[in-house]
């Protein structure tokens, strides 16, 4: 348990730090015999900060935890 609540606790800063990622993908637009068009397309990929924020304290309370038990 205690190597989730690192993890979790890692998981938590880095949700601070990052607010999300970016992501593209190439999308076909028109195939019309030797004509290929393709679209590139951005997409993002977010969570607010609260999330962060509740990950960091659920790795605090199994570290916590853990610690208690043994």
């Amino acid at each position: 348990m205690r190597v989730l609540g690192i993890i979790l606790i890692v998981a938590g800063i880095l949700m601070f730090v990052f607010n999300g990622f970016n992501y593209q993908t190439e999308k076909r637009v028109a195939d019309i015999g030797p004509l290929k068009i393709d679209k590139k397309e951005n997409h993002r990929v977010g969570w607010p900060i609260y999330a962060g924020a509740i990950t960091l304290l659920a790795g605090i309370v199994v570290l916590v935890t853990d610690k208690k038990k043994a």
